[in-house]
């Protein structure tokens, strides 16, 4: 399923792409305007990517409310550097039109520096689904139950 996204572009970034034909998410690259920034061991930074969005309809016309953009982190970068994202994930709701900004965390015990350029995220686009909430003092019986937290097992 493809979906129609206008991108604004600025501080000389360049639009996201897909890294192979397989790639679920696009690259998101740090717009440094030539710059570098340095994270300290155990800091944190919060890197422009010059690039702004509106994911369209399927008439390609009007904003679509039913799509949420996931800023993920780039698996490469916290295996082998300890670079992830501050909150987790980032969420690009539907009605969002600044810039996406992405907060990195150092949690390795070298400092790290980001170029100008350099494949800092990715971008993913993903369908939403709104809650209907309907309070209830009861809920139904699972096996489960209010098990959690390792209440499966291991293997």
């Amino acid at each position: 399923m493809d979906i129609e996204v206008k991108v604004k572009l600025t501080r000389g970034a360049s639009l996201p792409a897909y890294a192979t034909e397989g790639s679920a998410a696009l690259d998101l690259r740090a717009a440094l305007g030539g710059g570098s920034v340095t994270i300290p061991a155990g800091g944190r930074a919060l890197i422009p990517t010059g690039v702004s969005i509106s994911p369209q309809n399927s008439e390609g016309t009007d904003p679509d409310s039913g799509v949420v953009a996931i800023v993920a982190a780039r698996s490469g970068l916290a295996i082998k550097h300890g670079i992830t994202l501050s909150n987790g994930i980032g969420v690009i709701d539907s009605d969002y039109r600044g810039e996406i900004l992405v907060g990195l965390t150092n949690t390795s015990d070298c400092d790290f520096v980001v170029m100008d350029g350099d494949r800092i995220a990715q971008l993913m686009f993903l369908p939403v689904l709104r809650a209907r909430l309907v309070e209830a003092d009861t809920l139904d019986s699972t096996q489960r139950g209010a098990g959690g937290f390792g209440s499966t097992g291991i293997k």
